[in-house]
């Protein structure tokens, strides 16, 4: 069961503008002073459930593709961190 609804998630291209958003996010919580790391991960996946429930609908096509969103701000902030601060 599911196999069969993951299979049925679909990359919505509304959400190519939330990627950019959360990566400016990101950035924005990383510079403001008293707030913890480890909570901006958890900002940027809320954050990015939500955009996905507005731009495409309170379903799991819409849940998935906010998940998707904030994993690839995250996943592409760190790999530029380490590309760039690797010792």
């Amino acid at each position: 069961m599911l196999t069969e609804l993951l299979s049925n998630i679909t990359l919505n291209p509304a959400l190519g503008l939330v990627f950019p958003a959360l990566m400016v996010l990101g950035y924005v919580l990383k510079q403001t002073p008293h707030f913890p790391d480890w909570l901006i991960i958890w900002v940027l996946f809320i954050v990015g459930m939500i955009s996905g429930v507005i731009a495409i609908g309170l379903n799991v096509d819409g849940v998935a593709n906010g998940i998707i969103a904030a994993g690839m701000a995250i996943t592409s902030h760190q790999a530029w961190k380490q590309t760039i601060e690797r010792k």
